[in-house]
């Protein structure tokens, strides 16, 4: 304990010394830089003396030399023998002249005297002005007039001294100033000096007070060397305790190293047992999503089948009863033909085709598709005011989420129930309802009187894939559709729910007030247009499933025009180069060339102009830029689309048909 003391001890006098010659080199610092700016101050104090001196010399010289000009030009003016040509006179006034310019740089940096100077200055003008008709006078030998304006020029009256008595008052003046100011700046001058005297003194003693600090220091650094050498000892010994304890680190890192390892092993294969879990979970997923979209399709089938059936049952009856089953049968192939547009836009994002849509309307027309879908033992009650204000929507889209939500409400209450569908007008603020914006909004809900979703089921609901139902009961793909499409659409979705007691879920849709024009493709529109029908047109089908390809020509041939059909590019290409075609329908996607390597091949390669029409059953993939300026008719289509879609593709293109039998349908 002792020799720490005598460490601790010994760390202050070394840190007390090192802090003392800290503070003493600091204050030397000072004491050079205050010496410094005293010597500053007092070599200005000196150089302003010497030009207060040099200003005094000169203004005395001005005043002597304007002296001996006038003088000179008194003696010029009453004896011309003495000098005849008065040139003693413009001499010394010259030289008076020169020296108050040199007094005007002198007093460059001193605004008082530089306008005392300028002052000077026109007093010798004026002066100057006065004297020289003296001498011009004397010089033309005009007799006495030279001396009358000398003594003109000299003459003071009461009150108006004469321009020389006050150029003398100014240039003692200037004089009297610089004394005052001499006066003052040897006062600073021998101030500073003083001062600089005093800290020199300082100086002495703090150099004194350095050496013995030097020797203070000297001292501590012979006890820090003889520190030094007992802490190296002591060093010594503690590397051979490092040594020993490094041994014990390095048996204990390779006890380490064989426990990560085996936690290696180990993590390897809870990875292996996860991707097990992964793969076993996505065939899940997989497996729900294709029991789901079969037991959707099925449901869609259903209609398909009984429609037909019943058509063919009354084939021999009312024609009006055989076409209603029909058109009930083309009703559930559309929308079987929406349920796979809905998967495949989920995955590729297909555009929505959005128009002015009146709430009240589409729900009224959909009662005979939602009894048919539902089932008799579903009471449907809908309550769409008949005030509901317009939306600008895709009225498909929005078909497909109310039949959603009636499908699920079905579920829900075990395909027996009550179920209330309404359309009203509703007024919300920001974020009153999930992200929604404050406005106008038309709220479409379907309540059910089912069992209800508890909170966890609730927070999940528009999840992809998450569905309550058992496996080939649904897709999961229902509300998470619904709620894409109204945030697609600038709405928003809310569910109300209660276990027990039902559950509301509602769809806010945006208020327009424009009647905003239908922006469908003319592929989907349905009305027919007959002018723009081109009977005779030939036409090139490139299809490579028969089936479709045998129905299209059938179609085409019935629509009066002239169709050729092969299955794949390389035949649509030999028989493109020999016959001449006014329109090319292709399929997109087909084995080996696809249709917009077709259409692209033809374009560069076809000497003359023809319509594109493309065909696809697969939304999303091929949208790229080589479809862009063509027209696009999707599958599955009627005849009733095909003929728009085929009268558009026409019209589109800039020349006219090029067969003998091609006219104009009126």
């Amino acid at each position: 304990m002792v020799g720490d003391g005598e460490d601790v001890r010994f760390d202050w006098r070394r840190g007390g010394a090192a802090a003392a010659g800290l503070v003493a080199a600091l204050i030397l610092v000072a004491m050079v830089f205050l010496v410094k700016l005293a010597n500053d101050a007092r070599e200005r104090a000196l150089g302003a003396e010497r030009q207060a001196n040099q200003v005094a010399l000169v203004v005395r010289n001005v005043s002597a030399n304007v002296a001996r000009a006038e003088a000179a030009l008194a003696r010029f003016v009453l004896d011309e023998k003495i000098d005849p040509n008065g040139n003693i006179y413009v001499s010394a006034w010259r030289d008076a002249g020169y020296q108050i310019g040199q007094l005007r740089a002198l007093e460059r940096n001193n605004p008082e005297q530089q306008v005392r100077a300028a002052e000077v200055q026109r007093l010798y003008e004026k002066r100057g002005g006065e004297l020289a008709l003296a001498a011009r006078a004397a010089l033309e030998k005009q007799g006495d007039a030279g001396i009358s304006y000398f003594y003109a020029a000299a003459r003071e009256e009461k009150g108006h001294p004469s321009t020389g008595r006050l150029l003398d008052n100014k240039l003692e003046e200037i004089i009297r100033s610089e004394r005052q100011s001499l006066r003052s700046r040897m006062v600073q001058s021998q101030f500073f000096t003083a001062q600089a005297d005093r800290l020199t003194d300082y100086l002495s003693w703090l150099g004194i007070v350095v050496g013995v600090g030097a020797v203070f220091l000297g001292v501590v650094a012979v006890q820090a060397l003889r520190q030094n050498a007992a802490a190296r000892r002591q060093a010594e010994s503690e590397a051979e305790r490092a040594e020993i304890l490094e041994m014990a680190v390095r048996e204990r890192t390779q006890e380490l190293w064989d426990a990560n390892q085996a936690l290696k092993e180990e993590a390897k294969e809870r990875e292996a047992a996860e991707a097990q879990l992964r793969q076993v979970q996505k065939m899940e997923a997989v497996g729900q999503l294709t029991g789901g979209i079969a037991h959707d399709f099925n449901n869609m089938l259903a209609v398909v089948v009984g429609g037909i059936d019943l058509a063919l049952r009354r084939l021999n009856g009312p024609r009006r009863e055989v076409m209603m089953h029909l058109n009930n049968a083309m009703e559930g192939a559309t929308r079987a033909a929406a349920l796979t547009r809905r998967l495949l836009s989920f995955a590729r994002s297909e555009p929505l085709l959005p128009e002015r849509v009146e709430p009240a309307e589409l729900i009224a027309g959909m009662s005979d598709l939602l009894d048919r879908t539902l089932g008799e033992r579903i009471r449907i009650d809908v309550d769409a005011k008949a005030d509901a204000w317009p939306t600008y929507v895709d009225p498909h889209q929005l078909e497909n989420a109310i039949v959603n939500l009636a499908v699920n409400a079905r579920d829900a209450m075990d395909g027996e129930g009550h179920m209330r569908i309404a359309a009203e007008n509703v007024t919300v603020t920001s974020s009153q309802i999930g992200d929604i914006r404050a406005g106008d909004y038309v709220r479409i809900s379907v309540t059910d009187t089912g069992c209800g979703m508890p909170p966890k089921v609730l927070e999940r609901a528009f999840e992809p894939f998450f569905t309550t139902k058992p496996v080939g009961k649904g897709t999961g793909l229902g509300l998470s559709q619904i709620f894409g499409f109204a945030h697609e659409s600038g709405g928003e979705v809310g569910i109300d729910s209660q276990v027990g007691r039902g559950t509301t879920v509602s769809i806010y849709l945006p208020r327009t007030e424009a009647a905003a024009p239908v922006r469908l493709h003319p592929a989907a529109q349905r009305t027919e247009t007959a002018d723009l029908h081109v009977a005779g047109a030939r036409i090139l089908l490139v299809e490579d499933d028969p089936r479709v390809r045998t129905a299209t020509v059938g179609a085409l041939e019935d629509l009066d025009y002239e169709p050729i059909a092969c299955g794949s590019g390389a035949e649509a290409i030999e028989i493109f180069n020999s016959q001449l075609f006014d329109l090319v329908i292709t399929d997109v996607i087909m084995p080996e060339m696809s249709g917009p390597e077709l259409i692209k091949y033809l374009k560069e390669t076809s000497r003359h102009d023809f319509a594109v029409l493309f065909v696809t059953g697969y939304v999303g993939e091929g949208e790229t830029d080589d479809l862009r300026g063509y027209e696009l008719l999707r599958k599955p289509f009627t005849v009733g689309a095909l003929a728009s879609a085929v009268a558009a593709a026409l019209a589109r293109s800039s020349g006219s048909p090029r067969s003998s039998a091609a006219g104009v349908a009126g």
